[in-house]
């Protein structure tokens, strides 16, 4: 039973990286196929998939076609329930589910002023005040998560879930620019991204931007490495 999942460009599609993590990290099988966001021929490279016009979007094994993460995610746990994409426990699956909904309607000044892109660091970013806002947001669900499971360290709910998978992305923007959070959710973003399949995709990513001849967001702040390599 194998997926063909479409994604966009590894460096800088943020949803992309969530549909790849959900069959990765739950050992899910599929093929990817990779559509460019910034050389005007994502339509051209979904066109076999219409309606669906965004990535991530995945055609079953049956040939259904889904777009939309939220429902790739609701339809793998549906389909693998075996895998736990989320949490076992009642209160703590309602809550990654609470969690993942707003992180995928939500956080618009992050979103925003912070474009996802695992290429280098920021030094010095000046964050605006709604950015910041939708930070400390974050950081209290983080908190609410973390009192529902118990967990002190590591996943949000003690064991890796799909909440964590969507929460990846922002991680990579938390530290990536050099945003301000606490020490113990600074911890948790480094531990997302340094998970190996993570540093796996971005491994494929800097093969992948060879393709690409310039930046595709113009951010005026100086430039460090990428501070998880």
């Amino acid at each position: 039973m194998t997926y063909d999942l479409y994604i966009g460009d590894r460096l800088f599609s943020s949803w992309s990286l969530r549909g790849w993590l959900m069959f990765e990290k739950f050992n899910i099988p599929c093929r990817t196929h990779m559509t460019e966001l910034f050389s005007g021929n994502l339509a051209t490279g979904l066109q076999d998939l219409a309606p669906a016009r965004l990535v991530p979007c995945i055609r079953t094994p049956d040939g259904t076609v889904i777009g939309e993460s939220l429902a790739l995610a609701e339809t793998l746990a549906e389909r693998h329930p075996e895998a736990g994409l989320w949490p076992a426990e009642a209160a703590a699956r309602a809550t990654a589910r609470w969690m993942c909904a707003e992180m995928a309607s939500g956080y618009a000044s992050l979103r925003g002023e912070c474009p996802m892109q695992l290429l280098h660091s920021y030094k010095g970013f000046p964050a605006s005040a709604a950015t910041q806002k939708d930070i400390k947001r974050i950081e209290t669900l983080w908190a609410h998560a973390r009192k529902i499971s118990g967990a002190q360290t590591g996943a949000l709910f003690g064991d890796y879930s799909l909440a964590d998978i969507f929460y990846t992305p922002v991680a990579a923007r938390i530290v990536g620019y050099g945003l301000p959070v606490s020490n113990q959710n600074r911890r948790y973003c480094e531990e997302l991204l340094t998970d190996p399949a993570v540093q796996r995709w971005r491994a494929q990513a800097l093969s992948d931007d060879a393709k690409y001849d310039q930046f595709p967001y113009p951010i005026e702040a100086e430039t460090g490495p990428w501070p998880l390599s």
